[in-house]
């Protein structure tokens, strides 16, 4: 083949010769994975974090070789600036290969490698493809394998994004909590198995979604240590074959400076290369997280259903029309979204599970479909959670007056008879009055079970709702 220097040059691996874009940031290495994984058309360098993560990896090992005396000052310095640019953003479009291939994230290191090394070069004035000057392996590889760098940059990238989640569930909760403050005096009837059960406040209800919202913020802030355990410095499989003595403590250093984690070297790095344990727990996190805020979403599908054949009980605001046939109507569009969320979390959690099942021996070959979909997981929930704060949660109104008068007949109210009248005479009563339409309050007065004043403070909101417990 006739190469044009102008528009193309040709590079060299084990394999043969392949021609690529003079212009090309990205080499040999990565225009070979580009032709092997066209699998989802989703690049790496679309995960913002991963590409952030890995420029601070390179950019750590970088200064940990020049401390070590394995690189000059002049390619360290270049080098340097390079991973700056990659972790601020602007080499994003040159990392190129899919987000799923195989080779355990090699294609994903290469690819970094040569974007640093080309880059770095015409921080030097010199043309990409240059390796005699500054090469993707020999620099800015040096001290390194994909299996430590890939999986480092993997946990801070994850680390990253659930840092952007856990103030998106506090969002949410907060929204919550503002509702359950504004619906505490409304009374409503509780439900298990879709059945009405007993009293209780709208306040109450949401209160606990606050609650439960909370909760999964904190396992998340909890779990984030384990993110900041790594294998940096164990190059292959953990025995860190290549990397001098010092070279370990002191990128592990670089890394915590730069980053700005405390980072932490794993006490054993031929196990930390090949478990995916932590991996394991941040998706059953994050499944926790979707299962909770898509339960949530269908409570309130539930609870602003109607607006006249339904519960009722609440009234989501109205964000687009429902229908292409029927006039009017409007549906839950956003705690739907949220529950396709949810969908997608839960698929993805069952690849993270299969993928790290499926490592063998001293290493994952599957870390780059664990890191795609916990990345994703991740993204997704902290904007469905947005979502659904910014534009349900927070212009939910309810209709007190009407949720009253409804929980006043119901017989739901019958349990706060049982401490008087016993289960039995109680439950007899449930039964006449459902049979002859009549309220308990008229069939308990009736036969003199109860005076007036005995009934009122047995049915008193406060006792049925478990206020005044709360209260003591």
């Amino acid at each position: 083949m006739t190469v044009d220097a102008e528009v193309e040059r040709t590079e060299v691996d084990s394999l043969g010769e392949v021609v690529i874009p003079a212009d090309a940031l990205w080499g040999v290495n990565t225009a070979r994975a580009g032709a092997n994984f066209p699998i989802t058309g989703r690049s790496c360098g679309q995960l913002r974090d991963l590409v952030w993560a890995y420029g601070a990896v390179k950019l750590a090992a970088c200064r940990a070789n020049v401390e070590q005396g394995l690189l000059d000052e002049r390619r360290g310095t270049a080098i340097e600036s390079a991973c700056r640019e990659l972790m601020q953003g602007e080499l994003d479009q040159c990392i190129i290969v899919d987000r799923v291939q195989g080779g355990a994230g090699t294609s994903t290191n290469m690819n970094v490698n040569e974007v640093v090394a080309n880059r770095a070069l015409q921080l030097l004035g010199c043309a990409p493809g240059a390796y005699e000057v500054i090469d993707p392996l020999d620099h800015v590889n040096r001290s390194q394998s994909t299996n430590d760098t890939y999986f480092t940059a993997v946990r801070l990238a994850i680390h990253r994004s659930i840092e952007r989640l856990i103030p998106a569930l506090g969002r949410i909760a907060a929204e919550c909590e503002a509702r359950s403050v504004d619906f505490r005096d409304i009374v409503k009837i509780g439900r298990t198995q879709l059945q009405d059960a007993v009293p209780m406040t709208l306040g109450q209800e949401f209160s606990a979604f606050a609650e439960t919202i909370r909760e999964d913020a904190d396992r998340l802030e909890d779990f984030l240590p384990h993110l900041r355990e790594i294998n940096l410095g164990a190059t292959a499989i953990g025995t860190g074959i290549t990397a001098p003595v010092g070279y370990r403590e002191s990128v592990v250093t670089r890394l915590s400076e730069i980053s700005g984690y405390p980072l932490t070297s794993a006490s054993d790095l031929i196990e930390a290369t090949s478990d995916t344990g932590v991996f394991v727990l941040a998706s059953g996190l994050l499944k926790r997280c979707a299962v909770k805020l898509s339960k949530i979403s269908n409570d309130l599908r539930l609870l602003s259903s109607g607006p006249q054949a339904g519960l009722q009980e609440i009234v989501l605001p109205p964000v687009q029309a429902g229908s292409s046939i029927m006039p009017g109507k409007v549906n839950p569009v956003i705690p739907e979204a949220v529950n396709q969320v949810a969908f997608l979390v839960v698929g993805a959690d069952a690849s993270v599970t299969m993928a790290a099942e499926a490592g063998q021996l001293q290493l994952n070959a599957f870390g780059p479909v664990i890191a795609s979909s916990l990345l994703d997981s991740a993204s997704l929930l902290t904007r469905g959670a947005d979502l659904l704060a910014e534009r349900c949660v927070s212009g939910i109104r309810a209709d007190g007056e009407f949720i009253t008068a409804r929980t006043k007949d119901s017989l739901a109210v019958a349990t706060g008879l049982v401490p008087l009248l016993g289960y039995a005479r109680t439950a007899a009563l449930v039964k006449e009055a459902l049979s002859s339409r009549r309220t308990l309050a008229e069939l308990t007065l009736e036969r003199g079970l109860l005076d007036e004043e005995q009934l009122n403070a047995a049915l008193a909101p406060q006792n049925l709702t478990g206020e005044v417990a709360s209260a003591r």
